[in-house]
């Protein structure tokens, strides 16, 4: 074969290999464009319409919704911010959220508020924290506790004798709920820790639909609860972010959208 028709050869294929990766990047595009369709913004990156938090931790700054702890204004109760547009049952949620180093934050749903603290939920969360030590578990604020670790696949069942009905804390031992059962494991704990950037953006894409709550980080299935405990579970409730008790912090949020099934 000539140096010319090698030439035109190269070029063919460089061309195809062009085409098949635009393409391959258009029909990824379209796909995203379609899973998005549905979702719809709860936050304008501009004001905290439709929010309800305390104005001394929470603000928007940079167009992210975000949550400040000062050594001037240390917590002695965490502190939410919730948003007031409904009580969603079935839904899934996208959020980008970045965090320093020692913050310690979470995304409450279905979650009930406390009538002696209007800033204050009590529910589910995604958990979310700068060290990656709890981030993507289900922590069940005020309530059950943990419910799964990162890596777990959890079914929790109703276990309770009737005189501990009214005692949750009687089935909790270090900070856990004890009527669980580990199913399996979503993956080895340091590599899932190792798909989530430290102090940049992560992207938590929370899939909740009847007894089913899914955590994902950056795509990976950090925890998943099924939650057969019809006595302890809730089925609708707010959605809204965090500041925890503890050191200074700070933790930011854009790109909030909600999308219900």
């Amino acid at each position: 074969m000539n140096t010319k028709r090698v030439n035109v050869l190269c070029k063919s294929i460089v061309l195809l290999l062009c085409f098949c990766f635009f393409q391959s990047c258009k029909e990824k595009n379209q796909k995203k464009q379609k899973d998005d369709k549905d979702f719809v913004s709860i936050f304008n990156g501009k004001t905290l319409e439709n929010w309800k938090g305390n104005p001394k931790y929470w603000s928007v700054k940079d167009g992210n919704l975000t949550g400040t702890v000062t050594p001037e204004t240390i917590l002695k109760s965490n502190s939410f911010i919730i948003w007031q547009g409904g009580q969603p049952e079935d839904f899934e949620l996208k959020l980008d959220y970045r965090i320093s180093d020692l913050g310690n934050s979470g995304i409450n749903y279905r979650s009930v508020s406390l009538e002696n603290n209007p800033f204050a939920l009590k529910g589910y969360q995604c958990d979310i924290d700068g060290k990656q030590r709890y981030t993507g578990q289900n922590y069940e604020e005020k309530k059950r506790t943990t419910l799964a670790y990162q890596g777990e696949k959890v079914v929790l069942n109703t276990q309770l004798k009737p005189d501990l009905s009214g005692n949750l804390r009687s089935n909790i031992k270090k900070n856990c709920w004890q009527s669980r059962n580990v199913v399996s494991v979503l993956g080895n704990k340091d590599a899932l820790k190792s798909k989530i950037n430290s102090e940049d953006w992560n992207q938590v894409h929370l899939i909740i639909k009847n007894n089913t709550l899914k955590h994902y980080v950056n795509g990976v299935l950090m925890s998943e609860v099924i939650d057969d405990d019809k006595l302890n579970r809730t089925t609708r409730g707010f959605i809204g972010v965090q500041v925890h008790v503890g050191p200074p912090m700070k933790v930011e949020y854009r790109n909030i959208k909600l999308k219900v099934l």
